[in-house]
């Protein structure tokens, strides 16, 4: 679904402040054929003679290229890798010569998708779409989303199979019905009558509006019988404790309220609505505005492995208060933890991003806290490791210096092969009769298959994930796709006192883009209890 608006010359003398709001009815009718659907979003074009300055956050905000300057049937651009990335090489303006454009670049997590747009500063006029509120989107807090990119173009995206695949693909039987209200979305126009800063002043008043349109939630002149009033919505309080070892509040833990399903399963659902929020720091919580319905209570704490599912499904009545008191989250563990590699925070970020090629790097992200949002991080591996594959060894190595963000291909000639890394540890003991578990979190893979082996390279795999994921978040500048965790258990005879070797082997090698990317590893001993 897209929608296309001009803005007038008109509108920009005429209206300080312009504003408009946007609500799509969704219904499906139970006698309809089957259908499956990968994408609702709404997009708006702007003009392309007065907008050129795209603001996404404080720290993500830039003079753009034109849409011109992407087309690579006028000589203006390159072809890259994948057709949404090219580079620039005869820009209109020369600021831009050899950037790399591509509008995964500036994609954000639904949790901070709130405001983005354009600016004008030919007539100091801000256009902005803000969305106050994400119970309409799907996939969950950290689900990542276009915004705005080259046309100038503005999205709002509700279902989308970017950064997870198909399993976002929304399928409907015969016989199924089915309802839902996307939106409201506001559309803000804006504008500065004194010329000094336009870029600051109407991106500040820009995040003002928004805070208020987020305080505003839910409207209360949405004409659709399927949109709830404040009064006919109900609100979920409690306090989430995590159990590892010992019960500790669970700060900073994202928790909310999704379709019933299996653990995770709000990853991927599309169909129903979903009301997130953070705990604080002593692990207090509150969910409210969320529509009548039954829902499972989902969640997952950072510093922890594993996805939370309360054990009862919560029932929202309209007007209802639900103090669901003390809640406790037990993350997978086996055993003592013997060594550990990364953070589980479902993201690659704390491994090693490569510095960009010069000749293709976007400027905004050098010295940026999002390096990995460049263009052809992924190559760099080939030239780390021309001949061999990432070793890294507990307690000499250091993942943020010494394990690669992303597990990939190796390219060689015009072909690309498998990659085997190896994991080097110590036991002082082993016991041969325990079972050991090896806690394996991926943040992302794309058409993957990791093959795990102890101290034999060449022995038939331990563990196999089988064909995995397209998230393509390797291609699209994403630190994470969808989080899969395995625990696998390790037989204590396949183990050695002294030096021992875990290889990983990402089997599937069909181009640069087969991979995955790494959350948190952790080898524990078998239980004591």
């Amino acid at each position: 679904m897209h929608t296309q608006w001009t803005l007038t010359e008109e509108i920009y003398h005429t209206y300080k402040y312009f504003r408009n709001l946007h609500v799509w009815d969704f219904e499906r009718q139970p006698e309809w054929p089957e259908v499956e659907m990968g994408l609702i979003r709404v997009a708006f074009k702007l003009n392309p003679d007065r907008f050129h300055y795209m603001v996404v956050a404080d720290n993500r905000q830039r003079e753009m290229p034109t849409d011109d300057d992407r087309n690579i049937h006028s000589g203006h651009a390159m072809p890259l890798a994948y057709k949404e990335a090219v580079q620039l090489t005869h820009p209109h303006n020369q600021m831009f010569k050899n950037q790399v454009d591509d509008k995964y670049q500036y994609t954000c997590e639904v949790k901070d998708n709130k405001v983005h747009g354009w600016i004008s500063t030919k007539s100091n006029v801000g256009f902005w779409l803000i969305s106050p509120s994400s119970e309409y989107r799907s996939g969950g807090p950290v689900k990542q989303e276009l915004t705005s990119h080259v046309g100038p173009t503005t999205l709002t995206t509700f279902i989308s199979e970017h950064y997870v695949g198909t399993d976002m693909e929304t399928r409907y039987k015969t016989g199924e019905a089915w309802k839902k209200v996307l939106g409201p979305v506001f559309i803000y126009l804006n504008s500065d009558s004194t010329g000094n800063n336009p870029q600051y002043s109407l991106w500040e008043d820009a995040k003002r509006q928004t805070e208020q349109e987020v305080e505003a939630w839910p409207y209360d002149f949405v004409a659709s019988s399927d949109f709830p009033t404040r009064q006919e919505r109900g609100t979920i309080t409690g306090r989430l404790f995590v159990n590892d070892r010992f019960v500790t509040p669970a700060g900073s833990a994202y928790i909310g309220l999704a379709p019933p399903g299996q653990a995770g399963s709000w990853q991927t659902n599309t169909k129903g609505y979903q009301f997130w929020t953070q705990t604080n720091e002593t692990g207090y919580f509150t969910i409210d505005n969320i529509r009548p319905g039954t829902y499972n209570l989902y969640g997952w704490v950072p510093g922890f492995i594993g996805d939370f599912t309360y054990q009862n499904l919560v029932n929202v009545a309209a007007g209802s208060e639900i103090s669901l008191d003390r809640v406790v989250f037990q993350p997978p563990r086996n055993g003592p933890t013997l060594w550990e590699i990364g953070v589980p925070d479902r993201t690659a970020r704390e491994y090693f991003v490569p510095e960009p090629y010069k000749n293709t790097m976007n400027p905004l992200y050098l010295n940026h806290t999002d390096k990995f949002r460049q263009y052809g991080l992924w190559q760099r591996y080939t030239e780390l490791y021309p001949n061999h594959d990432l070793v890294y060894t507990i307690g000499v190595s250091n993942y943020s210096q010494d394990w690669f963000y992303a597990h990939v291909t190796r390219h060689i000639g015009s072909a690309y092969v498998p990659t085997t890394w190896q994991i080097v540890f110590e036991l002082p003991y082993v016991n041969w009769r325990g079972s050991y578990t090896l806690q394996l979190a991926l943040a992302s893979a794309a058409r993957a298959n990791l093959q795990v082996r102890f101290n034999k390279e060449y022995s038939r795999p331990l563990f196999s994930t089988g064909n995995i994921g397209r998230d393509n978040a390797i291609a699209r500048h994403g630190i994470h796709g969808a989080y899969h965790l395995y625990s696998i258990n390790v037989p204590g005879r396949l183990l050695r006192t002294g030096t021992n070797t875990i290889y990983l082997r990402q089997s599937k090698a069909l181009g640069a883009f087969e991979g995955l990317m790494y959350d948190y590893i952790r080898l524990e001993e078998p239980s004591t209890a």
